[in-house]
């Protein structure tokens, strides 16, 4: 069985331009066509939506590096056994909101037909769209959203990032082992759902392991100033500090804790802290610790040559994001593969079954609920590296 040549996105502003010509063509219903379920005709092209922050606050963080991901993996796709069929995206710009996932999602199903969406970023765009995308019958493939309980909306939903009730635990047992603290303060967003899981799940599993919480602050997604909540934070005098926030808020957050007088002996631990936020952040980055489900340094299958194309392609180091969108569209491409249709139930079926399926996070497999199943890491900054933690 054959999927196709498979056309590869551009850099993000390539794909802005994308959108705005298929909007300005006049045949735009015909490109738009859904493909059949029957994998026998060739001729066919497999249209896969894609709904990702091309514009607004998350476009450096999620949109680019996720986009660089999938271009990578396309490339790789083309070139291999699975050559005869046509696959084309039809790209939708979430604008870094919900709305914008909502509307993204309603479009490429009530007007363009897909079986299969690529996204949303976020764990606050999955509460919103997964229901809508179960309700039709369409599958939902998020590579980056990882508040828990979301794929469970629905058989329809899969995501490739580990949820927050695997990653934490997981984490604080493996730190709490080797630093022993006692006393802790949180950080949230309160305006994110990923972020509140997060703070959640970091609360439940320090609690388990009888840590006192001194204080919890919260913030809003796109804050800049955190100055009181760090303020009392440092006054609180914990021995260790976790913070739950998307990206964009991470550096920030770190730079303002230093200068504020929290000692460098007090960590900071971050899910998913990313080498782009520790170069951000600079010197008051370093000792962070974060909880993540992939690194570059990692011995896992097809990593080394992952980061070194990356790298060539992009003159930057890959991402979470990028590794996730990456072995998002692989894990996609073996489904579909095996499931030797273009139909929903199909493909959905084939993605449930997928088990030890050799990726960059290692072996990937899907749980009972659509969520993915692999190895954790636990890493650490230091001379402004991401280092194994041990």
């Amino acid at each position: 069985m054959y999927i196709g040549r498979i056309t590869p996105f551009s850099f993000v502003p390539a794909i802005v331009l994308f959108i705005i010509g298929l909007s300005a063509c006049d045949q735009i219903g015909q490109l738009l066509l859904p493909a059949p379920p029957d994998m026998e005709d060739v001729s066919v092209e497999i249209p896969i939506g894609v709904v990702l922050p091309i514009t607004g606050r998350l476009t450096s963080t999620f949109g680019e590096p996720t986009v660089n991901g999938y271009e990578l993996a396309l490339e790789e796709i083309n070139n291999s056994k699975l050559g005869e069929r046509s696959v084309k995206f039809i790209v939708e710009d979430d604008r870094s909101t919900i709305e914008g996932a909502v509307e993204a999602f309603n479009k490429l199903i009530a007007q363009v037909g897909v079986t299969v969406i690529l996204g949303p970023a976020t764990s606050s765009q999955a509460e919103v769209v997964f229901p809508i995308a179960q309700e039709n019958q369409v599958v939902a493939f998020s590579p980056t959203s990882a508040g828990r309980g979301l794929s469970a909306i629905g058989d329809y939903a899969f995501r490739v990032s580990l949820t927050t009730d695997v990653l934490i635990p997981s984490g604080i047992e493996a730190t709490y082992a080797k630093l022993g603290y006692q006393k802790a303060a949180t950080m949230y967003d309160e305006s994110d759902v990923f972020s509140t899981d997060s703070d959640a799940a970091v609360r439940e599993s320090l609690a388990a392991k009888g840590v006192e919480v001194l204080v919890t602050e919260a913030f809003q997604g796109g804050d800049t100033d955190f100055s009181e909540q760090l303020s009392r934070i440092r006054d609180a005098n914990p021995d260790i500090i976790f913070v739950s926030s998307l990206s964009p808020e991470k550096p920030g957050i770190l730079t303002q804790g230093r200068q504020l007088g929290i000692p460098d002996s007090v960590p900071f631990v971050m899910r998913t802290l990313t080498i782009a936020d520790v170069r951000a952040a600079g010197a008051a980055a370093e000792g962070a610790i974060t909880f993540v489900g992939w690194v570059s340094t990692a011995d896992t299958p097809g990593n080394r040559a992952f980061v070194q194309t990356y790298r060539a392609k992009y003159g930057v180091e890959p991402s979470n994001s990028a590794a996730r969108s990456y072995t998002t569209l692989h894990v996609l491409a073996e489904a579909i593969a095996n499931a030797e249709s273009t139909d929903a139930n199909a493909i959905r079926d084939a993605l449930a079954n997928i088990a030890d399926f050799d990726t960059v996070f290692g072996k990937f497999s899907f749980d009972a609920v659509g969520d993915a199943v692999y190895e954790p890491k636990i890493l650490i900054v230091a001379d402004g590296q991401l280092e194994f933690f041990e």
